[in-house]
């Protein structure tokens, strides 16, 4: 299916690694352009030269988006090389650890900073030009903020700030034709929980539990998997699809507890 996403301009934030750099190539697969948003340049370079060597084009800007300057800076670049965004993909984060009990004030505010605020300021400094593209915006979330998980309070209420921001602004924006959309991520496999994975005392039982509450095949999503239906939710073929949190997770969140496997 072509999704009509040739030489359209597409910002994706965190998109050097896991998720963010799924998204990139399955963007430049369909012939558009991503404009990879990393905290470090090396690591964007990697993932835009994976662009370029299957005959794709992509852009790059080293930004630290806790900074909101460098949110500023980010877009205020793209645009001064394409002049236009057709879309924004907010995907940069990290689940931090950020407790109520083991937590500080600081430590919350700063993982606000890290997971929430970018998002909204990333849009922000965007939607002129989102106005003009009359483009789409698409939020990463995660189930912590509807399941819980513990000891990770910061990242539970930015990702309820997501879910909420994208409702929000699919309503505010109805009048430019610009459509806001949310994809809720459970069990992924990515680099960064590859690496929570191995902080546990039983890295390798722990991970079969997990997957074996997954109820659709009793495996982890794959970041193609998120992607795939990221750039669905960027294309006209989803024309009519807006303020909406779709979980692409195996059925992890909402199908009865009943289902998991039993060893």
């Amino acid at each position: 299916m072509d999704l009509n996403l040739r030489d359209k301009i597409f910002i994706v934030t965190g998109g050097a690694k896991g998720i963010g750099r799924a998204i990139v190539m399955a963007l430049a697969q369909e012939g558009a352009i991503p404009v990879i948003i990393g905290r470090k340049q090396g690591d964007n370079d990697l993932v835009k030269a994976e662009v370029e060597a299957i005959g794709g084009k992509a852009f790059s800007v080293e930004a630290e988006l806790s900074d909101p300057e460098a949110c500023r800076t980010a877009v205020e670049r793209t645009l001064a090389v394409y002049g236009r965004i057709d879309g924004l993909v907010n995907n940069a984060g990290h689940n931090d650890g950020v407790g109520l009990i083991s937590g500080s004030y600081q430590g919350f505010v700063d993982s606000l900073h890290k997971n929430l605020i970018h998002y909204y300021l990333m849009a922000h400094y965007c939607i002129d030009a989102l106005r003009v593209s009359k483009g789409t915006i698409l939020n990463i979330s995660s189930k912590t903020a509807e399941t819980g998980q513990g000891n990770t309070s910061a990242y539970a209420a930015a990702n309820g700030g997501r879910n909420a921001l994208t409702r929000e602004w699919a309503v505010e924006l109805l009048p430019y034709g610009i459509r806001v959309n949310a994809i809720i991520v459970a069990e992924c496999a990515t680099p960064q929980y590859d690496s929570w994975i191995q902080t546990l005392d039983n890295p390798k039982e722990t991970l079969q539990k997990i997957t074996d509450r997954i109820p659709l095949e009793h495996r982890m999503t794959t970041a193609e998997e998120i992607a795939q239906t990221t750039v669905f939710l960027l294309s006209d073929k989803s024309s009519h699809t807006t303020g909406q949190l779709i979980h692409v997770d195996g059925g992890y969140v909402h199908l009865d507890r009943a289902l998991i496997k039993e060893n």
